[in-house]
């Protein structure tokens, strides 16, 4: 393991950081491998413990380590790249480009009238309902998205739970209703998240997480879906192509 420079202008918390991100990038430090104590470090560094602390703290809050209560800190499994760079959903993301086993947990699934601004970006009148479903969406066992995604009842009149048994959402739109998505209008904003939703992704209250609102159309331009889905960022990163 490298030292830090205490003549470097870098702070040695973030020195500590690269250090132990270095050695994880190179394979020096492999996923479920436990690091050497925080005591360990300081004495190897000659640094305080809180600089230490800070360094592993940052490291675990990027997703690059985990704690276990009274065994340690360990490496964490590399995160999971999603593309953005079309409309496929998550199950055909992970499913058939993968080839990774993906389960969705429906949380709900209720008729109600929508928020005003899920109205408008629905482009509904006032007093037409939608449908509210919330899924939590595992891949390989792991929860790694919650999903609240609304649809105008107007559009799918006899839609219910069971039809999403083992299906993506998209496609029962598109073979039981003839809604195929055209395009999708879609922001991207951190977010921290509330105790119910860290309960549900398995992690702590006030989490960083990242909060994705697509709206989707058919070709001749109707909104026919909006959702705001809730991505761990411990167990995701997102990857976008720009072309000229």
């Amino acid at each position: 393991m490298k030292k830090v420079d205490k003549n470097s202008p870098i702070p040695m918390y973030y020195q500590i950081k690269e250090i132990i991100k270095e050695m994880i990038d190179n394979g020096e430090l492999k996923p479920k491998d436990l690091i050497v104590s925080e005591r360990e470090l300081c004495q190897y560094h000659g640094v305080s413990r809180m600089t230490v602390n800070k360094a592993i703290t940052s490291l675990v809050t990027e997703g690059y380590l985990y704690r276990e209560q009274g065994s340690g800190t360990y490496v964490a499994d590399p995160k999971m790249n999603y593309r953005i760079s079309g409309l496929s959903g998550l199950t055909e993301e992970m499913v058939i480009r993968r080839g990774l086993k993906v389960n969705t947990e429906i949380i709900s699934f209720e008729e109600k009238s929508p928020s005003k601004s899920i109205r408008v970006s629905l482009e509904l009148e006032e007093g037409e309902k939608v449908y509210k479903i919330i899924r939590l969406r595992k891949v390989e066992g792991v929860a790694y998205a919650l999903e609240v995604s609304y649809i105008p009842l107007t559009l799918c009149h006899d839609f219910n739970i069971n039809k999403l048994e083992n299906k993506s959402l998209y496609s029962v739109l598109r073979t039981e209703y003839g809604l195929d998505m055209e395009y999708a209008n879609q922001t991207i904003e951190p977010i921290m998240i509330d105790e119910y939703e860290g309960k549900l992704l398995g992690i702590k209250e006030n989490s960083l997480a990242l909060l994705f609102i697509r709206q989707t159309c058919t070709s001749s331009g109707k909104p026919f879906e909006v959702t705001r889905s809730t991505y761990r960022t411990d167990k995701y990163k997102f990857e976008i192509t720009l072309k000229k």
